[in-house]
């Protein structure tokens, strides 16, 4: 099983850590392939040049956090393999869409734009609502990472060859097993001065 990170952002958006060191967190917290996902409208031109393909045996994915209008904004990150693209409609419960309006938003943005998973986390906490048979894409985790505290609190994992475009396609195969360290209520609650046990 190769497990994996589909939402980093850096210093060349609005993260707090630059790829170098995003790159070596996520090593160390034993991840086997990470996307760069920085805002559209953020990044710098060529800020992912210098980005290695590999790193320490990790793959290192480039893409970016794309923001569509659909009635109102919504992101949608674009994850470029070596021939595929990963297209995710992003972290729904930041919107509080319910799913009419997940479905909605869906089907107008795929009139321009294939999407081919659905993100079920916000921040790195899962959102069930989000994660069930009434939206019929495959569904992804992420972290979402924008500081060193946010890394490593959601990913998926696939069982596929160690390859770029065998990871998107095994996504999109609706083959990634997703896993997180606690709900978006729990965080609300914890966030309150609760302990996160309730």
């Amino acid at each position: 099983m190769l497990k994996g990170a589909l939402h980093i952002h850096t210093t060349c958006s609005d993260g707090g850590l630059s790829p170098e060191e995003a790159l070596r967190v996520y090593r160390d917290l034993g991840f086997d392939f990470v996307a760069f996902t920085d805002h559209d409208f953020l990044l710098k031109p060529n800020a992912y040049r210098e980005l290695p393909d590999e790193f320490e045996g990790m793959l290192v994915f480039k893409g970016i956090e794309r923001t569509i209008f659909a009635r109102g904004y919504i992101h949608v990150n674009e994850i470029f393999g070596e021939r595929e693209i990963l297209r995710i409609f992003n972290h729904p419960a930041e919107y509080d869409f319910t799913v009419e309006q997940v479905m909605d938003r869906l089907a107008e943005v795929e009139q321009s734009t294939p999407i081919d998973a659905v993100e079920v986390t916000l921040k790195g906490f899962y959102t069930p609502e989000y994660d069930i048979e009434a939206i019929p894409h495959p569904k992804v985790a992420s972290d979402d990472s924008h500081t060193r505290e946010g890394c490593g609190r959601a990913w998926i994992e696939v069982e596929c060859e160690k390859e770029k475009d065998a990871i998107i396609r095994a996504v999109r195969g609706g083959q990634a097993r997703i896993h997180c360290n606690g709900t978006a209520q729990q965080s609300a609650w914890s966030n309150r001065g609760g302990n996160g046990s309730g």
